[in-house]
């Protein structure tokens, strides 16, 4: 019997090795199969998670931040024990003592599921496992996919210490509200930095790994809470934190910046703009979208924050003046619900619904309003980001008067006389709060309106490049098109100095006698007629003359004397286009351009003629901190001497292509600076010298100002997206020279101005700058002009003749007597605000679409 049972005994031990020795042969087959094809683990030394990549401002303020994930990348050293405690605690206990994966954890997770009923379920998969899945493999739940796992978890054990596979799982891990990593949920959820965390906080950022989504501080805030109180529990439990913090913890609410009870950073960083979304979107070329949006570029922007806001609210001043004249109230088509707008909970909550295109909230002073109702001539708002007050704020009937309604067939109502001319109950509509200039107080809210006509702003630093302000259109929440940089628009006349700087290369001097009479041109679509908008002439009159006041007809005669093949070679060379159409009409600002190229051709004329490129950076930085690219390549050859002369200043040496001739570029800054004094740009008055030219297209699409000081170059652009007349009193020099005035006013408070550089090599010649005739160096008087020639240009050669371009010049012709200008025939108008403005007469531009009027 003994026998027996000890052979019984015998034989299940002998089947029962035998089953373990298949069953291990198997497991270690199935092992075997899958370890074959296994991704390389290698990268994981070389991981780079896409992190964040910031813009800083001149003064080294965050100004925007661009992500696919938004993640802040921190190193292990850096995570506080605190925060690393808590998801050790949350997701794998014995982190730091398994070989990659947890049998124990395996079994202690059966158990407790099983004895809760599975009401408590824990992962079992531990903090290598989640790396090896989420950044090795895919995470759909099989058998095959957990296998793989198992093998590159113990695998990855014996190439990567722990604590570099924690750094790699903190920051790696999804933690909703596209957040990735610890970082940058902390900033998203607690707007805290992870030192700052308190334990509670901690613990919730600990318990979102499982299910993000299902765990929302808002929507989900009974769960989260239940789930934070949980990781409490495991931190008690583990010995991280003591039962009376456990306890103190578990009984705060849960407090987040999704609940309000926290600004969100996003609100610390200033509106996304034009000048960094244009950043975004040349740098995205430069270095690839994948790089910028996840390579955690760090980005010094050559930004002036206050020029900015500066070009901003220059450019939005006109663009909304412009509109207002017209006096057509369009609103913002945005209407809410009645029902909505009983309680103040309900409309502000419907308000701040009512997107940004819509009601832009980044100008600055304006505010989305709802109409709540009326009471006799005005009209009662609730106002976004303003309290109520016992008496409300009201909308007075005086406050409309400027105004007709565009009705839905697109005509006009009569000029109002009430709020109830112009609006409804429940219309979103943007108001300003008005104020007296002498003390602030208020007098009233404002209508406002976002106006149908765009325009842009631009200004350079003209010896470096650096663009220290732009403003891409009145809004770029209501419209992110960015007309600096991406408009293709016709400049007219302020094409017209690169005709002039090619004449004077070609041996013109600026007081070589042009005919400033009628032509025509044989085209095949016909006689083209170009015509001067007084539809008067000069006769033969000084190159000056013809710029100053923007001649068009002695334009086209130069460009077709020097030919228009040279014309476009100078506006290639100065970067205007690209490949310039060789047309006669293109000499008049025909052929489209941007407002970032002509600027920057502008400023080689105000630096001497040297090449310049435009930037809005001035270096990047990797995620390393190693610069990737720097825009200025100029050297100083004594920065580095601790004993520089006392007075002596660093020496800069620029290695940057001579474009044109020095003496023809400060020629060309004489010509325009008599622009401003004398000519189409005579509104500019500031108190340096200053140079510029007006441009004004067929029919007044677009009207132009680029102009400059000793330092800075800044430019005006206004029109309609869709090109269509601004009206027959449309102007460069009526537009867009006020915008250039009011910015430059305040930049050359910190920039200053100087008077322009006189380059070597020339000399002083006097002119009489009607006639063109030689002067003696003692003439005086207001109708001497010293010229700055240089050799060989002195009333010789081209300089000598009369340039008819081959036109012939007809007899009894209206011609302009000596002193007379093209404002003769204007009308001088008071204004409503009691100012004294010149209308000039309607000008007539002939019979092709073909550029620059003034």
């Amino acid at each position: 019997m003994i026998r027996f049972i000890l052979g019984s005994i015998g034989g299940i031990f002998s089947w029962v090795v035998t089953g373990l020795f298949f069953a291990a042969l198997t497991i270690g087959a199935i092992f075997w199969i899958y370890s074959r094809d296994l991704p390389s683990y290698d990268q994981l030394a070389q991981y780079r998670p896409k992190t964040i990549s910031r813009i800083y401002n001149g003064d080294g303020r965050l100004i925007d931040e661009f992500a696919d994930q938004r993640r802040l990348f921190v190193p292990i050293r850096d995570m506080p024990d605190l925060v690393k405690g808590a998801f050790i605690s949350a997701e794998d206990k014995n982190f730091y003592y398994h070989p990659g994966f947890d049998p124990r954890g395996i079994i202690a997770a059966m158990v407790t599921a099983v004895r809760s009923g599975g009401r408590d379920v824990r992962g079992a998969s531990t903090i290598t496992q989640q790396v090896t899945k989420n950044l090795l493999l895919s995470s759909d739940r099989s058998v095959e996919r957990k296998i793989k796992e198992l093998i590159l978890s113990s695998r990855i054990e014996h190439v990567l210490s722990k604590d570099r596979i924690l750094e790699l799982y903190l920051n790696e891990i999804y933690l909703g509200q596209n957040s990735y990593g610890v970082a940058a949920a902390a900033q998203t959820y607690f707007n805290k930095t992870l030192s700052e965390l308190s334990v509670g906080e901690a613990a919730y950022l600990a318990a979102l790994p499982k299910k993000p989504a299902d765990l929302h501080p808002v929507r989900d805030y009974q769960t989260a809470v239940l789930r934070r109180n949980y990781v409490l529990r495991r931190m008690f439990e583990d010995g991280r934190i003591d039962k009376a913090t456990m306890e103190a913890e578990q009984a705060k609410p849960l407090k987040t910046v999704q609940n309000g009870d926290y600004a969100p950073f996003r609100a610390q960083l200033p509106p996304r703009d034009y000048f960094t979304d244009e950043i975004r979107r040349q740098l995205s070329k430069s270095f690839g979208e994948e790089e910028f949006f996840g390579g955690g570029l760090t980005i010094r922007a050559t930004v002036n924050p206050d020029l900015q806001a500066q070009a901003a609210k220059a450019l939005q001043n006109a663009l909304e003046k412009y509109d207002r004249e017209l006096g057509i109230w369009r609103g913002t088509g945005v209407k809410i619900p009645e029902d909505k707008l009983g309680k103040e909970a309900d409309w502000r909550a419907a308000l701040a619904d009512v997107p940004t295109d819509k009601a832009p909230r980044d100008v600055v002073g304006w505010h989305p309003a709802v109409v709540l109702g009326f009471d006799g001539g005005s009209a009662r708002i609730g106002i976004e980001g303003i309290e109520e007050d016992a008496d409300g704020h009201w909308i007075p009937p005086e406050d409309v008067t400027w105004a007709r309604k565009q009705l839905k067939d697109g005509k006009l109502a009569g000029r109002a006389k009430t709020a109830q001319d112009l609006l409804e109950i429940g219309d979103v509509v943007e108001v300003r709060a008005m104020t007296k200039d002498a003390d602030g107080s208020f007098i009233r809210w404002s209508l406002r309106q976002v106006p149908k006509v765009e325009g842009a702003f631009m200004a350079m630093d003209v010896n470096t490049g650096r663009v220290l302000a732009m403003q891409g259109g009145f809004s770029y929440q209501s419209s992110v098109f960015n007309r600096a940089t991406q408009a293709m628009r016709q400049p007219g006349s302020n094409f017209k100095p690169f005709v002039y700087a090619a004449a004077l290369d070609s041996g013109f001097s600026p007081e070589t006698i042009v005919i400033d009479a009628p032509i025509e041109v044989d085209t095949p679509q016909g006689l083209w007629r170009p015509k001067n908008a007084s539809n008067k002439y000069y006769g033969p009159t000084p190159m000056r003359t013809g710029l100053e006041h923007s001649r068009n007809l002695m334009t086209i005669r130069i460009a077709q004397q020097i030919g228009m093949d040279t014309v476009a070679a100078y506006a290639e060379k100065f970067g205007v286009y690209d490949h310039m159409r060789k047309f006669l009409a293109n000499a008049l600002g025909a052929q489209e351009t941007t407002m970032f190229r002509l600027i920057s051709a502008y400023a080689m004329f105000a630096n001497g003629g040297e090449r310049v490129e435009p930037t809005l950076v001035d270096r990047v930085q990797d995620r390393y901190g190693r610069t990737i690219y720097r825009h200025d390549t100029r050297t100083c050859d004594n920065c580095s001497d601790p004993n520089l002369p006392e007075g002596q200043g660093p020496q800069i040496t620029s290695h940057r292509e001579q474009i044109i001739d020095p003496i023809t570029a400060y020629q060309m800054i004489s010509l325009m600076e008599g622009v401003v004094k004398r000519g189409s740009g005579y509104g500019v008055k500031l108190p340096v010298p200053v140079a510029g030219k007006t441009g004004t297209t067929n029919d007044a699409k677009d009207v132009w100002f680029t102009g400059f000081t000793s330092n800075i170059v800044a430019s005006c652009y206004m029109g309609y997206d869709n090109p269509r007349s601004l009206g027959r009193h449309a102007y460069g020099g009526t537009l867009c020279v006020p915008v250039f005035n009011e910015f430059m006013k305040e930049a050359i408070k910190d920039f200053g101005g100087s008077k322009f550089k006189v380059p070597p090599g020339g000399n002083w010649v006097k002119f009489n700058r009607f006639t063109g005739e030689r002067l003696p160096d003692s003439a005086t008087g207001d109708f001497v002009q010293a010229e700055y020639l240089r050799p060989g240009q002195d009333m010789t050669g081209l300089g000598s003749l009369i340039v008819d371009g081959g036109f012939a010049m007809g007899a009894n012709l209206p011609l302009f007597a000596q002193g007379e200008t093209d404002d003769r025939g204007s009308t001088t108008v008071t204004t409503s605000t009691g100012q004294q403005k010149v209308i000039p007469k309607k000008a007539d531009f002939g019979t092709l679409s073909a550029g620059g009027l003034y």
